[in-house]
């Protein structure tokens, strides 16, 4: 039975004003934190227990999920004093695990519905030191690539290039044979890509790329985290952790979750979510959005294509469009 880490310990500073209070994988995306999404991928593929390597803000973790019993999981936490990089996040956060399990590590900042019981059982049969699943993009110049041989052996792991020799890059969920994660060097800042990737390719290490191409989606960016929400409403991304107990209603074009007062008069499309807890008033049009928990959107509002945070208040009749609305501000967001 695997095991799970997941690295939710950046600081989303692409993302603020948003995470300056909230860390970025607590950031809703289709009525839900991105975190609870992630879960609800490691526990379809048999994962029940998870790690949650914490860095920034990482007491708003401990209140909203607590020990996973709720999905039934268990859930333990690993809090970074100062940030260790992903190889140094990884290797304390599997001081609470079991030494001899295989471990799946997940990074906070990717939504994926790529089957992730595929990849650890071909990396169970395969002996595996690593497998990392690889995604095909359509222009690799913005990643990192990962050449694979006819084996599906990883041969190389090569920085941003203007001609790339190949458009596969790494998709950041790992599978880890655990006495790999046990070699690294604890309490230091240590890099899995530019670090433990590499040496164990270069010492001809058993380092497997399993290429799928279902959805995928790193979220780190304004436009990207919007674009996530819309793709897990409209059904393009695997929406599993959304059970029928947590939606009140919901169609191609919209979410809502229970617990929301929407007003029958307000229109919500283009894969706009509205979550537990807020409001929505008569006639506002809503489209393309995010309204978080603890939102409030007045009557006659309309809001295009931007995220409005919890606690936010938008007057009767404004229109927003493409920004992002805080209690205290509101912020056009950069194309």
């Amino acid at each position: 039975m695997a095991v799970g880490i997941l690295l939710v310990g950046g600081f989303g500073t692409r993302l603020m004003p948003l995470t300056k209070n909230t860390p970025k994988p607590m950031l809703t995306v289709a009525g839900l934190p991105v975190t609870e999404h992630q879960l609800a991928l490691a526990k379809k593929a048999g994962i029940t227990t998870v790690v949650l390597a914490t860095s920034y803000l990482s007491e708003v973790f401990i209140p909203y999920f607590g020990d996973g019993s709720k999905w039934g999981m268990k859930l333990l936490y690993a809090v970074e004093k100062e940030p260790l990089g992903t190889g140094g996040a990884i290797r304390n956060a599997a001081k609470l695990l079991p030494g001899d399990e295989t471990v799946v590590v997940f990074n906070g900042d990717v939504l994926s519905s790529h089957n992730l019981a595929l990849q650890i059982q071909e990396h169970e049969a395969n002996n595996a030191d690593v497998t990392l699943h690889l995604t095909a993009v359509e222009d690799a110049r913005a990643y990192g690539c990962v050449p694979t041989d006819s084996d599906g052996r990883v041969t190389a792991f090569l920085e941003k290039m203007e001609n790339p020799v190949t458009n596969t890059i790494n998709a950041g969920c790992y599978v880890f044979k655990s006495s790999v994660i046990q070699s690294i060097e604890p309490d230091r800042v240590v890099s899995v890509e530019r670090e433990v990737f590499p040496n164990l390719v270069d010492s001809h290490g058993k380092v497997f790329g399993f290429i799928d191409d279902s959805y995928w989606l790193d979220i780190g960016t304004p436009q990207a985290l919007l674009k996530g929400s819309r793709d897990l409403v409209t059904g393009i991304a695997d929406a599993s952790a959304l059970t029928s107990g947590l939606v009140e209603s919901a169609g191609k074009e919209f979410l809502t979750m229970k617990g929301a007062q929407v007003d029958p008069s307000a229109r919500i499309d283009g894969g706009s979510c509205i979550s537990r807890g807020a409001v929505v008033g008569a006639d506002a049009h809503i489209s393309g959005s995010i309204i978080e928990s603890g939102a409030h959107v007045g009557a006659g509002a309309t809001i295009v294509n931007s995220f409005i945070a919890s606690g936010a208040v938008v007057a009767d009749f404004a229109k927003i469009s493409v920004s992002f609305v805080t209690n205290t501000e509101i912020i056009e967001i950069p194309a």
